[in-house]
């Protein structure tokens, strides 16, 4: 009963998330399950030549780089098993050139925005510039419901979860709090606030009434 609930209440919040994204220029789209989330993106992704993937849990929860992979696709995906020296440097400026492009979101705002931190910055490069088509997949758990909680969603949940994921040696890593270090294996070093969508980027925005991903 408890889960029933918490899929209604997610599903009114996505109603506003998915028509303010839209006035912020974003095709944005909502649906129930992770499977039907990959089926959308299978549909709306074809024919394209090569694929880049961001450091997400989400997008390989729904398998897209294997799938992808198995089509014969040019696949750039830094979290791939057993890469040569040097090859993740390699990949990760291509994710930036690449025809389509996946990612998640560290947080989306009910009032349109996505909010994303990253240690490196090839994520948050590609997902405003370069490629031709972006794809943002996040489950409702990343949803907050104004900017300002969406930017506290990223200190206070996702960076130390993803850090504890990556086994950093980081305070949040071992506390769950943020205390803004300035540790070397600091992740939190970038931070983009789509406000819009960026003018030359076709960006699709599909949120999933799960809970998936940091």
């Amino acid at each position: 009963m408890e889960y029933t609930h918490r899929k209604w209440l997610w599903t009114q919040l996505a109603e506003r998330t998915v028509e303010n994204l839209k006035k912020h220029g974003f095709d944005a789209r909502f649906v129930e399950t992770a499977d039907e989330a990959r089926d959308l993106i299978l549909e709306l992704s074809g024919g394209y030549n090569s694929y880049g993937f961001a450091g997400s849990s989400t997008t390989r929860a729904l398998g897209l780089p294997e799938t992808f992979n198995a089509r014969g696709a040019t696949v750039f995906d830094h979290w791939a098993p057993d890469l040569p020296p040097g090859e993740d440097l390699k990949i990760r400026l291509e994710q930036g050139r690449c025809d389509c492009f996946f990612t998640s979101a560290n947080a989306i705002s009910a009032t349109g925005e996505i909010v994303n931190v990253d240690g490196v910055g090839n994520r948050t490069n590609a997902m405003t510039f370069g490629p031709k088509k972006v794809f943002v997949v996040a489950g409702m758990n990343k949803v907050a419901p104004d900017l300002d909680s969406a930017i506290r969603r990223v200190r206070e949940v996702a960076g130390p979860m993803r850090a504890r994921s990556l086994n950093m040696e980081t305070p949040c890593a071992k506390t769950g709090l943020c205390n803004d270090c300035n540790v070397p294996q600091r992740i939190c070093r970038v931070t983009t606030i789509l406000h819009r969508r960026p003018i030359l980027t076709d960006l699709t925005v599909v949120l999933i009434n799960e809970t998936l991903g940091f």
